[in-house]
């Protein structure tokens, strides 16, 4: 436990910021559910599968190539498919659609789990900036192309982070997904997450009732997603912060476990959650108009890039 562990308690339903992803999975019967889960391969992607798994589900576990989601579900057997996604392409997305169409798979849930921080400026060839690509607008063409697959009372749950806060000053800049002016790498990783809270607040709305969506903080944790950082501050990450306030990836994966799997969620559609309950936003992620213009700036690119939103 990190220090500042020491100090949270829990919230209404029994399980708050030490809570573990098996925790807060204890008792319960995945048997015959199928979640997608992308980042499948470490971290709290890894985890996630795991958990899911533990507990009876199958999983079709994503990754950026075939070769690391196959290391990753090796000890899996037949409860595990895997699933080349390279969210920063298109051209992969669609082609981990026709795979998912294939196998006929439809989905009890979908966590968005993959994402990258903090990178230093890089736009792709499909013109957006690399970190907006991969944590927002692919997730974007991924789940809204798998909404006829996601069961009746299916749910989907997105990473995102507290550092949503930590975003340009105007919020979102939707007319320069690119990030050509001013780019800041912790602005540009922040502009994602708070991207992903909108995305789920207007998913939310559009989902038919019996289905529901989540924004989740995972808390401050030492995973893969660090090795864009600045050398001292990864070490920093890896070193420091477990023992003063990171948590441990089984208490990070938590929140997303209970989310997507947790009978008592169920209800509660369009959150933002952090330490396995509901948490605040800032007042960018409760904008509900900004939400619903993202979601069209993001319908217009996956338009320019041949996906199609079916939602």
């Amino acid at each position: 436990m990190s220090f500042f562990g020491m100090f949270k308690g829990k919230g209404a339903n029994g399980f708050g910021y030490n809570s573990t992803a098996e925790e807060v999975t204890e008792g319960l019967d995945l048997s015959g559910k199928t979640y997608l889960v992308t980042g499948c391969n470490s971290g709290l992607g890894f985890e996630t599968t795991r958990v899911l798994i533990l507990r009876g589900a199958r999983v079709f576990g994503a990754a950026r190539t075939l070769a690391k989601a196959e290391f990753s579900g090796a000890l899996y057997g037949d409860a595990f498919v895997p699933l080349e996604c390279n969210l920063a392409a298109p051209s992969s997305i669609r082609s981990a659609l026709a795979t998912l169409a294939q196998h006929n798979a439809h989905f009890d849930g979908i966590v968005a789990n993959a994402g990258i921080m903090s990178l230093p400026y890089r736009v792709t060839a499909c013109g957006a900036e690399l970190q907006m690509l991969t944590n927002h607008l692919g997730h974007f063409l991924l789940v809204t192309e798998l909404l006829d697959r996601l069961h009746p009372e299916g749910r989907v749950v997105v990473l995102s982070s507290v550092a949503h806060k930590d975003t340009y000053r105007e919020g979102l800049r939707l007319r320069d997904l690119d990030a050509a002016h001013k780019y800041h790498r912790w602005q540009a990783y922040g502009q994602s997450k708070l991207a992903n809270i909108l995305f789920v607040r207007e998913l939310a709305r559009r989902l038919p009732k019996g289905q529901s969506a989540y924004a989740i903080h995972p808390g401050v944790i030492a995973t893969g997603i660090t090795r864009y950082l600045p050398r001292v501050l990864s070490w920093a990450f890896e070193k420091v912060g477990p023992t003063l306030a990171a948590k441990s990836i089984p208490q990070g994966t938590a929140t997303q476990v209970y989310a997507v799997a947790h009978p008592d969620a169920a209800e509660i559609n369009g959150a933002y959650w952090a330490d396995v309950n509901p948490a605040q936003s800032s007042r960018f992620g409760q904008d509900l108009e900004l939400a619903a213009a993202l979601w069209v700036r993001s319908e217009a690119w996956v338009r320019d890039h041949g996906g199609g939103s079916k939602a």
